[in-house]
């Protein structure tokens, strides 16, 4: 059984950072991605962030392209997502995911972590 736990979020002024952290528990699929998703209030779960398993291949939704980065830590069994820039729309809970594919098909989530922006 795979466990997922996030950490690093909080409150933030606009304009300003937060690394978020995934620590994964148990075995993951190997070749398969990681990913990371988020739910805004009275919003639909929507893609954020995907990484591959050997880290060469990301993809990110537009709204966050060139702000953040996703990076993971195999050895260590930890996703990361370096979210720079933020604006008050980044405000949401920030879920990871594991073993799926791009942006659908994650098998096991974590219960998500806060991250509010302030204007």
């Amino acid at each position: 059984q795979v466990q997922l736990v996030e950490s690093g979020g909080g409150l933030v002024q606009a304009g300003g950072s937060l690394r978020l952290t995934c620590a994964a528990s148990g075995r993951i699929l190997s070749n398969s991605d990681m990913g990371w998703f988020r739910q805004a209030p009275g919003r639909e779960r929507e893609f954020v962030a995907a990484i591959s398993w050997s880290g060469n291949v990301k993809h990110y939704r537009e709204s966050v392209q060139g702000r953040f980065t996703v990076s993971r830590a195999n050895a260590k069994n930890v996703v990361y997502l370096q979210m720079n820039s933020l604006t008050p729309e980044d405000t949401a809970v920030y879920y990871c995911a594991a073993e799926g594919r791009g942006a659908a098909g994650y098998r096991y989530w974590g219960q998500g972590t806060q991250v509010t922006v302030s204007s």
